[in-house]
């Protein structure tokens, strides 16, 4: 278990972070001016901000406020990716949970979802977290089979993941649809896909009130943390960049 209170300790590295501010954003430049750190860049030009992290301008990119269908198909094109996998981070009592696919396009997949499990326990690991136990959801219980062939898929396919993961040596569960469980026992939460995912990031984060550290990018060696643009302080976000990018020095 990784106490989430570790993603806020301001002891920082000597990195260099971009973050993202929309033409009408009050909130970045209040967070930037809070963390009073001269190693902070606001960027108001997307393109500016992909390249510049492309290039090792700086060291990290945090999304802010900028608009996703603007900034992520940059950051994409410059890293040269054809999707971007993240993992979101996110408070819950007194621990940090992880939860994967959170982007609408991201997951759909058997395969995507082992591939996520695998590079969000590496991560995971970096940070700190010593076992990382995985629940795998998916969209019932094993035992509605039969009730719908869309759930049944969902069903199948967690039981599939599961199966996979742990020949491969990870501490993975067949978590079913129970959240409220998974919460509690796992580490790691592998949602059935990305419009799932996102939504139990939505509904833990704005309507639970859970912190959310950010969604730091798994498929690349380049760190970027994404944002959800109704964020009022970014100071969190803006931590776990610089320690990521702290990370590979």
């Amino acid at each position: 278990m990784l106490k989430s209170d570790i993603l806020l300790d301001e002891d920082l590295p000597n990195v260099k972070v971009g973050i993202g501010c929309a033409p009408d954003s009050k909130f970045v430049e209040v967070s930037v001016r809070a963390l009073n750190n001269p190693n902070v860049i606001i960027y108001r030009d997307p393109q500016k901000l992909a390249d510049d992290l492309a290039n090792g301008v700086i060291d990290a990119a945090v999304r802010g406020d900028m608009s996703s269908s603007k900034l992520l198909p940059l950051i994409k094109k410059a890293l040269g990716l054809e999707i971007l996998e993240r993992v979101v981070i996110m408070g819950y009592r007194d621990k940090a949970i992880f939860v994967a696919p959170v982007g609408i396009d991201e997951g759909w997949s058997v395969e995507d979802r082992i591939d996520m499990a695998v590079r969000s326990e590496a991560l995971m690991k970096k940070l700190g977290c010593g076992s990382v136990r995985i629940a795998v959801m998916s969209g019932g219980r094993d035992e509605d089979l039969g009730r719908l062939d869309v759930v049944d898929e969902t069903i199948t396919d967690a039981m599939e993941i599961v199966k996979r993961l742990n020949k491969k040596g990870y501490d993975a569960y067949d978590a079913q649809i129970l959240l409220e469980d998974a919460v509690d026992e796992a580490d790691l939460i592998i949602a059935p896909n990305g419009i799932t995912g996102n939504l139990i990031f939505r509904t833990m984060h704005f309507i639970g009130n859970a912190p959310a550290f950010g969604a730091p990018l798994i498929n690349s060696d380049k760190v970027f943390v994404d944002t959800s643009r109704v964020k009022t302080d970014f100071t969190d976000c803006i931590i776990l960049a610089m320690k990521l990018a702290g990370m590979k020095e």
